[in-house]
């Protein structure tokens, strides 16, 4: 048997192995009420692969995607909350389950200290700081990082990397990847790019995620920048209150996928300098609280001298504040 035969075999137990899987899923979803063969699958099809991604929907999602009324959306949801048993639960039961949760180096130990061990899944870290701090260059880190083995800090995994600033450059990742004795070309093929063009395109790719994240075993969901697209969409006072309430949507969405799927999120964000500040620095992150209040770990990046960059953990829930200095080089993420 040659190895184009061959290659064609394995191709076909795989699709085989995918379809078996759907199947099962499928059956699983018909369970509920309201949800026949054909919801079912528009629902896979729709990226809800699981009861707790419909669990975690809104009435007008599930209506959207199976084309049902909001009223018939809204029981399947509920009884797919019932049979997940979503109510009150002791703080012992969710230290237990916090132990699913997992730590994404970030290349360097002095960062993944500061960050109580890297980035963690099941949570939004966004990083902000002036251009040529290093907030893309630990993007595209993060996104090789993910795909080593879990005994070297990574996470086994693919990563979707929502690009809105064209700083997305493959020949850096493929730098970054043969510094860790990585294939560059099989770590490309696990990262999917998608370039938006507008904060609306944006939202749409971050929807479109749900769709691959399980079919990819995607484990990382990178966004460079956050803001970017709503800061040149919605100019003026006038339009801040509509940018700040589709920021929050935005965000509740990727905090919604985090939780869902397990997977870390990881976010830029631009910077502003406040005139009214006259001593200390009067760099201030984009977003106001909306985005203060949806990201659990902030990072505050700035440049040192040569290729030194500092990180200051501005706010956690569990963390105390502090600083880490790392590299940036060649080779990628570094400690001095």
């Amino acid at each position: 048997m040659n190895e184009e035969n061959e290659f064609e075999e394995v191709e076909e137990e795989k699709e085989n192995e995918d379809n078996e899987e759907l199947g099962e899923v499928e059956e699983e979803l018909m369970e509920l009420p309201g949800v026949g063969p054909k919801a079912a699958e528009k629902l896979v099809k729709a990226g809800y692969r699981s009861l707790m991604s419909i669990a975690a929907a809104s009435a007008g999602e599930i209506a959207a995607a199976c084309e049902l009324g909001e009223a018939t959306a809204q029981k399947i949801i509920e009884a797919a909350r019932k049979k997940l048993k979503m109510g009150f639960e002791t703080a012992d039961t969710i230290l237990e389950k916090r132990k699913r949760i997992y730590k994404l180096t970030t290349g360097s130990k002095e960062l993944d200290k500061l960050l109580g061990g890297g980035i963690e899944t099941q949570a939004i870290t966004e990083a902000y700081g002036a251009f040529g701090s290093g907030k893309s260059q630990l993007a595209m880190q993060l996104a090789v990082n993910v795909q080593l083995p879990e005994n070297r800090g990574g996470l086994n995994g693919g990563c979707i990397f929502i690009d809105t600033e064209s700083t997305f450059r493959p020949e850096r990742i493929l730098q970054m990847a043969e510094a860790l004795g990585l294939d560059g070309k099989n770590v490309l093929k696990n990262i999917y790019v998608g370039k938006a063009f507008n904060s609306d395109h944006q939202m749409l790719l971050v929807e479109k995620a749900k769709e691959i994240i399980e079919t990819k075993n995607i484990k990382l969901l990178v966004v460079d920048s956050l803001t970017s697209h709503f800061r040149s969409d919605y100019t003026g006072r006038g339009e801040l209150a509509s940018r700040q309430q589709k920021l929050n949507r935005h965000l509740h969405t990727l905090q919604r996928i985090a939780d869902t799927y397990n997977i870390a999120v990881y976010v830029t964000n631009q910077v502003m300098a406040r005139p009214d500040v006259m001593f200390g620095d009067p760099t201030q992150a984009i977003g106001g609280h909306i985005v203060g209040h949806a990201a659990m770990f902030r990072l505050y990046l700035r440049k040192g001298k040569e290729n030194k960059r500092i990180a200051r953990l501005i706010d956690s829930p569990y963390l105390p504040e502090g600083e880490a200095v790392f590299t940036i080089d060649e080779k990628g993420i570094g400690d001095v």
